[in-house]
């Protein structure tokens, strides 16, 4: 069956969920930056993907962009919100106001779709705002895409989570189902606050892993150890599994700072020791990285890129940042080379577009994900990179 689709955002969530729903259905998805909807609708994503831009321009898809909200959701049968929830420093929580404004005109204008939240909440939001609004048609199903891969997570998920009425979530369920790329994913329907719980212990599960890693690699570093043989031997059990332990300059993103954090937050009333420990090891190790950089004395380190992992293009809270500021508070110069961005906002810093001058200024060039372009130039590098994965 071919349902009309409403999507609200144009993020790597929503235009991941776009894309995979509009081969089989009509898919409207709206953005209130008009530059972002006049180029998807020329054919361009607004993200840096290289498999969901050839996705769009291969696929048959029935799918337009609109920054109208009220003609996006008329007369739909689903509306999926995908919009960001900034975390707040003062809270300590997401800042979902956004979610509770737009939902207000979304219920007053359409009386029947079924509305799934993707955005990541708090946990007790979904309810909260169930009951604000009298409806049970209001339903959270958290994302767990990769930056650079939120596309394919999206077409082989590796579980579906959906928290709310059971009806109307087995009614979400079967459209997300009928539009995977295979037919035996895990699912899951669970309370709101349930599923809110998994989003984010799985991100700080993940978070405490990078740590963990990021301890142990700082560890041999002190001591003369070869991490890459020790990460081997205590992966080869499969109780650890080798996976998601390459370490990095820390834990950074969209999704494993603020989820952590937010997490932490929620516990306050309950033994949240471990939770604790996995923000102070994170700073722990920048600091750390920043006193062996300090030592090989560089008058001017050059960074290598700002994102915290392959195809993606997103530098926000990338954990970088924090190697960068302390550096820039022992007065070491700074110079940036990174094609996916054209100005920088922190004083200090300089960005250069002539990558042959980058690497003959730089006496040091830091990199927290080495790729072939900067290869070449291993004896300058200062990089934790031992595996080459995200």
């Amino acid at each position: 069956m071919n349902y009309k689709i409403s999507i609200l955002g144009m993020g790597y969530v929503g235009c991941a969920n776009a894309l995979m729903l509009a081969r089989n259905n009509t898919v409207s998805i709206c953005e209130i930056d008009e530059k972002k909807v006049l180029n998807f609708n020329e054919g361009l994503l607004p993200i840096e993907e290289s498999n969901a831009q050839e996705f769009l321009d291969k696929q048959e898809l029935n799918i337009s962009a609109t920054t109208n909200l009220n003609e996006s959701i008329q007369g739909c049968n689903f509306i999926i919100i995908a919009l960001p929830t900034n975390f707040s420093d003062k809270k300590l929580e997401f800042d979902t106001q956004i979610i509770e404004d737009v939902l207000k005109q979304v219920l007053s204008t359409n009386s029947s779709a079924i509305i799934a939240i993707r955005s990541t909440l708090n946990i007790g939001c979904t309810d909260k705002i169930s009951a604000q609004f009298n409806t049970s048609r209001i339903i959270f199903c958290p994302e767990f895409l990769r930056e650079g891969q939120a596309l394919h997570d999206s077409l082989f998920p590796e579980r579906l989570i959906i928290g709310g009425d059971e009806q109307v979530s087995k009614k979400f369920l079967n459209l997300l189902q009928d539009s995977l790329g295979h037919l035996d994913t895990p699912a899951m329907i669970t309370t709101t606050q349930q599923a809110e719980s998994i989003k984010l212990f799985a991100n700080t599960y993940l978070a405490m892993r990078v740590a963990f890693f990021n301890e142990l690699d700082s560890f041999c570093m002190e001591n003369n150890i070869e991490s890459k043989e020790v990460i081997d031997g205590i992966c080869l059990d499969s109780r650890i599994g080798a996976f998601y332990n390459n370490p990095s300059f820390g834990f950074g993103g969209l999704c494993l700072p603020k989820d952590s954090m937010q997490l932490l937050n929620r516990c306050k009333n309950s033994p949240n020791n471990l939770l604790a420990a996995i923000q102070d090891s994170n700073q722990s190790r920048a600091e750390y990285l920043v006193n062996q950089i300090i030592m090989q004395k560089p008058r001017i380190v050059g960074v290598y890129k700002l994102a915290m992992k392959a195809e993606s293009d997103n530098s926000r809270n990338a954990s970088i940042h924090n190697l960068i500021q302390g550096l820039l508070g022992k007065k070491i110069k700074i110079l940036v080379y990174d094609k996916s961005i054209q100005s920088l906002d922190i004083k200090g810093l300089k960005l250069i577009d002539n990558f042959k001058s980058f690497v003959e200024t730089s006496d040091l060039i830091l990199a927290n994900r080495i790729d072939n372009k900067i290869l070449p130039f291993s004896n300058k590098i200062f990089s934790r990179d031992i595996f080459s994965s995200d």
